[in-house]
């Protein structure tokens, strides 16, 4: 159906993932990304690369290629939990192949997808320590959602496109202070609450971020504002 992926290009494939008793553990029937972008684990990255459009493969993936040592939990999702050094079968299905991803005007609802994809990317680097993926991942997810449309989202739309990119300008402050860079992680805190003034955790990492800095004023106003969004709030 076509030559193999070039780098840059977007893919999206069809996924089955199983453990090796059968248990399907990750069934995707659209998944979208960039290879080397690190939105997906290993296996994929490596082998969506080598199929061409309209191929159905089979990955069998060691753990460092699937979710780790490990595993996986699925708090919000349908598919159950990858038990840790968990071997995976996967069946990839290439279904299109595009140029220039970052390029192309996106409805909202495409856009909300890829922003928590990549978000929920993110948060699996940072959970084992990868900080400087996880940022990566932010920021693709960031891309994203601030990325040109392809019509004007709705009000629900529009929320939850706000909601999104405060999340993930949070996340981006927890990775770079994660980094020992403060200055980046002040500057994220500080975007996240250009787009919700009254967001606790941006105002308590702000905060604690002027505090550090010696702006001990501006940090007892910024921590008194969490503080009235989040009265029980120990820290």
């Amino acid at each position: 159906g076509g030559p193999a992926p070039r780098p840059g290009q977007e893919v999206s494939v069809k996924v089955l993932g199983a453990l090796e008793d059968g248990g399907l553990v990750e069934r995707d029937p659209r998944l979208t990304f960039v290879p080397g972008h690190g939105d997906v684990v290993q296996a994929l990255e490596l082998g969506v690369p080598t199929m061409a459009p309209g191929e159905v493969s089979f990955f069998l993936a060691a753990f460092p290629y699937g979710y780790g040592r490990p595993g996986s939990r699925r708090c919000a999702r349908r598919e159950p939990d990858v038990p840790p050094e968990a071997p995976l079968l996967f069946e990839v299905t290439l279904l299109e192949v595009r140029d220039d991803p970052d390029l192309q005007r996106l409805p909202p609802a495409t856009r909300l997808r890829l922003g928590a994809q990549r978000r929920e990317r993110g948060n699996f680097h940072f959970a084992r320590g990868d900080f400087a993926a996880a940022l990566r991942s932010y920021r693709l997810a960031l891309r994203a959602l601030d990325g040109p449309a392809a019509a004007p989202p709705g009000p629900q739309e529009e929320e939850e496109l706000r909601e999104q990119r405060v999340k993930c300008l949070n996340n981006c402050a927890a990775a770079e202070l994660k980094l020992q860079r403060a200055a980046e992680a002040l500057e994220a805190c500080e975007a996240a609450l250009r787009i919700s003034p009254d967001n606790g955790r941006a105002l308590l990492r702000r905060g604690q971020l002027l505090a550090q800095q010696g702006r001990d004023e501006e940090a007892a106003l910024v921590l008194r504002r969490a503080l009235e969004q989040d009265p029980a709030n120990k820290v």
